[in-house]
């Protein structure tokens, strides 16, 4: 049985998946609709979990069980109340018009929150950050939002450590995000995180967006994307992610893309936002969290697979990307094998 969705089509999570039936804790979601909620970012949550073969129940609610007004020019009609909250392993707070903040959070905002259980992950999408920060929650944390809201928070909320520079921020039960698409970034991320790798790639497939882009990426580029007409690096990036196990220079890209050295450095960083050694150790990190996933191979062989000199290289760079060491993100995160 198959579920029609506005973005094609899902497994309805009732029925048994080509990858297996999922019997195992199933987590509830409950995305809070705030009075100014904007649409799109409304729907991410439920859009990206409930993709996830089953694993995710995704509830919506508001802090009254009333209708709320979007962004837009419509009100949105839920079927929860606050007391959803209360069970909830995770909440969401999607983005909402700041018209509708004021320097005191509405009680009945106030109420909702404290319902919120304290073991429960909280994440915010773009402004849905200026509520955990209004209710206290980001104190003495580092978070994230639109770097076009950058100046009003820093200056309404002077005690939270503002990255405006990334697309999410994980402080482990708080994740704050910034505007839009960052949204399907961090939920994707808890996904990862949940469940691993092969389950989110399986639902960004379904959802028709890239993997896996690192919380640390920058939110925009600031030099201007080459017109289509200019000669790009994309098919150069694709032939280096066939090779990762080979060392690549600069110079073997560059002459891939039959560029000079230095126009093909500033081409790659207007069109990534990036230096190409930056960009080419971030995905021999991302091909070393799979194979650490998905197989048994021994550290120092993973590392010659993705292109790292020794596993004390593979090491460092996963340590400085993540924090943790191969081995114990391989106890975290490696899938159990099929019965």
């Amino acid at each position: 049985m198959l579920l029609q969705t506005s973005c094609g089509e899902r497994p309805d999570p009732t029925e048994n998946s080509r990858h297996g039936e999922y019997d195992g804790p199933v987590e509830r979601v409950v995305v809070l609709a705030l009075d100014g909620v904007y649409p799109f970012e409304l729907g991410i949550p439920n859009r990206v979990f409930g993709s996830a073969e089953g694993r995710y129940e995704i509830l919506t609610c508001t802090v009254d069980g009333q209708p709320v007004r979007s962004s837009s020019d419509f009100s949105i009609t839920v079927e929860h109340g606050p007391e959803a909250l209360r069970t909830a392993d995770t909440v969401v707070i999607p983005p909402f018009a700041l018209s509708q903040l004021t320097d005191d959070l509405p009680e009945a905002v106030t109420s909702a929150l404290k319902a919120i259980r304290p073991d429960a992950r909280i994440v915010s999408i773009c402004t849905g950050a200026f509520v955990l920060a209004a209710a206290g929650m980001l104190a003495g944390r580092r978070a994230t939002t639109h770097w076009q809201l950058a100046p009003l928070f820093r200056k309404m909320f002077p005690d939270v450590d503002l990255d405006a520079d990334v697309l999410f921020v994980d402080e482990d039960s708080l994740l704050t995000s910034a505007g839009a698409a960052s949204g399907v970034d961090v939920c994707l991320h808890l996904v990862r995180k949940d469940h691993g790798s092969e389950l989110a790639n399986r639902v960004a497939r379904s959802c028709v967006v890239p993997p896996w882009r690192d919380g640390g990426q920058a939110q925009y580029i600031e030099q201007p994307v080459p017109e289509p007409s200019t000669a790009g690096t994309a098919a150069t990036r694709q032939w280096a992610l066939e090779r990762l196990g080979e060392p690549l220079t600069l110079s073997d890209l560059a002459a891939h893309a039959r560029m000079s050295l230095r126009t093909f450095a500033r081409r790659f960083n207007d069109e990534v936002g990036m230096s190409p050694g930056r960009w080419l150790i971030q995905q021999r990190v991302t091909r070393a969290r799979q194979l650490l996933e998905a197989s048994d191979l021994p550290v120092d062989q993973i590392a010659g697979e993705v292109g790292f000199a020794t596993g004390t290289s593979l090491r460092q760079h996963l340590h400085a990307a993540i924090g943790v060491s191969p081995q114990a993100y391989r106890r975290t995160f490696q899938t159990a094998p099929q019965s």
